[in-house]
């Protein structure tokens, strides 16, 4: 009997500290050699450029930070055949949501994964469906860091959002990208 395709989802895979890359890399190298592209769709490191500093003083260099240690991030159609893959993968130690005993795990919610997304400068089309003008929503990083607002407009061919803000006892309207806001 074949195995029903689900829908893809994101998964939270657990990993040795500083290990992560590798353990990616080694996911990776199982997708191609096992054909399991069309079900074990992308593999994440939450990696972000950071200035280095010395004495407090940017230097000029940056470094990768990883801003999930332990973590990588596999977005899937969860299957038997692709959570055994995933599972069995050098370097894993686990898939969050998996209570053992061959109970499949459970994904992260669109809204969570949508957050990690943003902070890498992933968007895609359908983020913006759960975004309109009128919604509140707050800076998450950039130098608005923090901010609240409401969304005038989306301009989706640009990623640049409107939003409305208060600064100085006044309503202003700042442009901010897409990636850097979330829904309140």
């Amino acid at each position: 009997m074949a195995e029903q395709l689900g829908e893809k989802q994101w998964y939270i895979v657990n990993t040795y500290s500083q290990h992560e890359s590798k353990t990616a890399d080694n996911l990776i190298k199982r997708i191609d050699t096992m054909g399991m592209k069309d079900l074990i769709l992308r593999v994440l490191v939450a990696e972000q450029e950071v200035p280095v500093l010395k004495d407090g003083l940017p230097t000029g260099k940056t470094k990768k930070v990883n801003l999930y240690p332990g973590y990588i991030f596999v977005e899937m159609i969860m299957t038997h055949q692709s959570w055994f893959i995933v599972r069995n993968t050098p370097g894993v130690t686990g898939i969050t949501g998996s209570g053992g005993g061959g109970q499949m795990p459970t994904p992260v919610s669109r809204e969570e994964m949508e957050a990690v997304l943003k902070r890498m400068g992933w968007v895609d089309d359908s983020m913006y469906d759960r975004y309109a003008p009128g919604d509140a929503v707050r800076v998450i990083h950039g130098p608005l860091e923090g901010t609240e607002g409401k969304i005038i407009s989306i301009d989706k061919a640009t990623g640049v959002c409107r939003v409305e803000t208060m600064f100085f006892g006044r309503v202003t309207p700042v442009d901010v990208d897409f990636s850097e806001i979330e829904k309140l």
